[in-house]
């Protein structure tokens, strides 16, 4: 192996079982080595945070190097990753194989760990993670919900901020007065078997926000392939444990994914195709899932049925071929391509999808929205996900086009709050669509409600 080498990314499993992992010591001596081959490249000096806190460290330090700064200094660094693979993906030239084998947002996993461990969680942060249970309680109220997490209700948004440490300005996700399995209960979707792809069974993972939060994502999506000749059941056991492997508690993100895996292994076994709604979600399903339980066979089947949703749709087109009754949309979209989308590798698939749509221009802005999950709702890291989607934010703005869109339901709103804190962003910020998925439902001319 040498730097520059064709060979693709390859992941360890997570040795979260293993004391070793948790060893301060250990632990430390692998923070330096990794820390100081970053020091020497700064190639991911321009993604997250995290690269320029540990910079500014080192160049601050009396030596100029690593050896000068005190590990207790750490913490900032950790704190700033929002686990977004990206310099794993695209920028390290020292992932493995390489022998150097750094894998830097593991590495940050690995910390948050051994501090969960430690019962360094903050109270405010193991709550928020709790999303079914929060899910649950905001759906039987969810127009007092709704009115109390508004921006304008400056009273009850400054209560939050102290107490659950979200910043009074942040644009919290809405919930939803029905989740999406009763929603889809109560509107049964009619199959077309005319359809190139009538015969496919799938089910739609409805994941914490498309169950809770926007229904309308699942409901889109649920039309989009019933057109298609896709039979689909909308199933939710719990939430795939993305929140939960934020703050490191890496034993309940397995529990939850040992009893996904055990449901969804029923519907496997009868022929379905498992389609994640949510980028992240379908991350979990297909690659941090297998890494934390490599040897449960359950997961592994999981994962190698798993889809994400426009992904689904592109296999569909080229191996079925597409139904037909696609419309033009006037105005073109500007997606913007999620980080979680992108450490699937595989490939572009939201701005193929969208290309299906006659006459659609599509353009594709690639760069972080810096919401980065929960992280980017917190009071002390609000303002730096603005600083770090402004470039994102005035690209999707210049491009010009009607809408906006990301396979992110968070990344996309963080993006046109960003855009509207721009001077005059309001006037000429683009209409926001939660998933590119509503954008083909509105071509087919499908239910604008589930569009």
């Amino acid at each position: 192996m040498r730097e520059g080498g064709l060979e693709a990314p390859k992941r360890h499993p997570i040795a979260w079982r293993d004391d070793e992992f948790y060893d301060p010591a250990k632990l430390d001596a692998e923070l330096r080595r990794v820390f100081d081959i970053c020091h020497g490249c700064r190639r991911c000096f321009n993604l997250c945070d995290s690269f320029p806190r540990l910079f500014d460290l080192i160049d601050a330090s009396p030596s100029g190097e690593l050896d000068g700064v005190a590990s207790a200094d750490f913490d900032p660094v950790a704190a700033a990753c929002t686990l977004c693979d990206m310099c794993f993906m695209t920028k390290c030239p020292y992932v493995p194989p390489h022998p150097f084998a750094l894998d830097f947002p593991h590495l940050m996993l690995r910390q948050r760990a051994a501090a969960a461990r430690a019962g360094e969680v903050a109270w405010a942060d193991r709550e928020l993670a709790k999303t079914d249970r929060n899910g649950r309680l905001a759906s039987l109220a969810a127009p007092l919900a709704n009115w109390a997490t508004n921006t304008e209700n400056r009273a009850a948004r400054a209560a939050l901020e102290k107490t659950a440490d979200l910043h009074r300005e942040a644009e919290l996700p809405k919930y939803a007065s029905h989740t999406l399995a009763i929603a889809a209960a109560a509107r049964p979707a009619t199959v077309n078997r005319e359809a190139p792809g009538f015969g496919r069974k799938a089910v739609l993972y409805a994941t914490c926000f498309g169950n809770y939060n926007d229904t309308g994502v699942g409901l889109a999506a649920r039309a989009v392939l019933a057109r298609n000749g896709v039979e689909t059941e909308v199933v939710y056991p719990r939430c795939c444990g993305m929140p939960l492997l934020e703050q490191g508690l890496l034993g309940e993100v397995a529990a939850h994914a040992e009893e996904v895996a055990g449901e969804l292994g029923a519907w496997i076994a009868r022929g379905y195709d498992v389609i994640a709604l949510v980028p992240s979600c379908a991350l979990m399903l297909k690659f941090e899932w297998p890494l934390l339980l490599p040897e449960n066979e359950a997961v592994r089947k999981l994962a190698d049925a798993t889809y994400d949703v426009s992904e689904y749709i592109v296999d569909i087109a080229r191996k079925n071929g597409l139904a037909p009754g696609l419309r033009p949309v006037p105005g073109g979209v500007t997606l913007h391509m999620a980080c979680h989308a992108r450490a699937q590798n595989m490939g572009q698939k939201a701005a193929e999808m969208l290309r299906f749509i006659p006459e659609m221009k599509v353009s594709v802005v690639e760069r972080c929205s810096g919401h980065g999950g929960a992280w980017g709702f917190k009071r002390e890291n609000f303002p730096v996900a603005l600083k770090i989607g402004r470039p994102a934010a005035r690209a999707a703005k210049n491009a010009g086009q009607r809408f906006l869109t990301s396979e992110c339901p968070l990344a996309g709103a963080h993006l046109r709050q960003t855009m509207t804190r721009e001077a005059d962003g309001g006037d000429t910020a683009p209409e926001l669509l939660a998933h590119p998925i509503r954008l083909l439902a509105l071509s087919y001319g499908l239910d604008p409600e589930a569009a």
